[in-house]
């Protein structure tokens, strides 16, 4: 392993992120595992919460198995290096939980809004300030506005006291252009670090953070094996070995790294990894990646394809908070394909 100061801070989001590809059904044993593989490997930052965001086990966005405070007691407990962050997201999450995050001894939180709507944020990174966390702005579905404009929405994270604000491929719809062209964007006006979060729907979250490392972004994240929403996201163990090969340093033991990959996470969901037809959809429609489960029943109950239901879904520019619309646009579909066959009928 290469010895030299890491070239970016990574961050392993497979007990937030992955929580989507999961139902939300982490257990402490699993979090007490994964954590504690992660941190043997060097990680620097592991998040853990419901793949919403604190206060995400609803009915809308799907019940945990396990209260996340408890995750994140067993969490802050078993790591000895690593950092814990969470993920909050205004209007799911209340400042209540900050502070119970910021009591557990959570290090981090990233605040995290849709792309266009960073002022929203603005308290709750000061509230995180105060608490004494480290304070991220969150900026999801970054595909859906243009680089200049993000930059502006980065710019207003930063002033309101982030220490770092992110370019967030939720729906892994971005070419590895469009994502160089968003990091220097961002890079360009905010003297704070910038990071990258990428999904593997196109088959490109490796090289769309490779390719922003050639931009200095400054922090990555990574899921184990990959396991998050939709297709899933940039796989840690993958990344960190493709740096080692191109001599870029992480920090983190790359055979460790697929220790945990294989050993602790793996088995959670073996068949992870796999871009199928519908995760492929998500990344060519630009569709939230947390929709997939959502479209999948809804296709089921309401026999339509989950193909056409993702297509909608994009032509609408539905965006994370909108799950209730899944089902909207399912009936639609289905009212016009039985209004259709009447027709035929007739």
């Amino acid at each position: 392993m290469n010895a030299t100061a890491p070239a970016f801070r990574l961050t392993d989001s497979t007990l937030r992120d992955g929580s989507h590809a999961v139902s939300h059904q982490f257990t402490v044993d699993q979090v007490r595992t994964v954590v504690g593989a992660l941190d043997r490997a060097g990680v620097p930052v592991i998040e853990v919460t419901h793949g919403d965001g604190m206060g995400g086990s609803s009915f809308n966005y799907g019940f945990s198995h396990t209260p996340e405070t408890d995750l994140l007691k067993v969490a802050v407990e078993t790591a000895t290096t690593s950092k814990i962050a969470v993920l909050f997201v205004p209007g799911i999450g209340v400042k209540d939980d900050l502070r119970e995050a910021a009591d557990i001894g959570v290090s981090i939180a990233r605040i995290a809004t849709h792309c266009t709507e960073a002022d929203i944020s603005e308290q709750h990174i000061a509230l995180t300030k105060e608490l004494g966390m480290e304070a991220v702005g969150f900026l999801m579905m970054s595909h859906m506005t243009s680089p200049e404009d993000l930059a502006e929405q980065a710019r207003m994270s930063a002033d309101f006291g982030a220490d770092c604000v992110y370019v967030v491929d939720s729906a892994g719809a971005l070419t590895m252009d469009g994502f160089k062209r968003r990091v220097a964007a961002v890079k360009s006006v905010v003297d704070i670090d910038v990071g990258v979060h990428a999904h593997n729907n196109l088959s490109l979250a490796v090289g769309n953070s490779m390719a922003a490392l050639e931009e200095g972004v400054d922090q990555i994240d990574g899921c184990t094996t990959g396991l998050g929403a939709g297709a899933g996201n940039c796989p840690t163990e993958v990344l960190v070995a493709t740096c080692e090969k191109s001599g870029i340093a992480t920090g983190v033991d790359p055979f460790a790294m697929m220790d945990a990959a294989e050993e602790a996470v793996r088995p959670i969901r073996p068949e992870m990894g796999v871009i199928d037809r519908d995760g492929l959809m998500l990344g060519y429609a630009g569709v939230y990646g947390s929709f997939l489960l959502h479209a999948k029943r809804a296709s089921e109950r309401y026999e339509v394809p989950t193909q056409d239901i993702l297509l909608e879904l994009g032509r609408r520019g539905m965006v994370g908070g909108q799950e209730d619309m899944i089902i909207d646009v399912a009936l639609q579909l289905r009212r016009e394909r039985d209004a259709g066959a009447s027709g035929d009928a007739s």
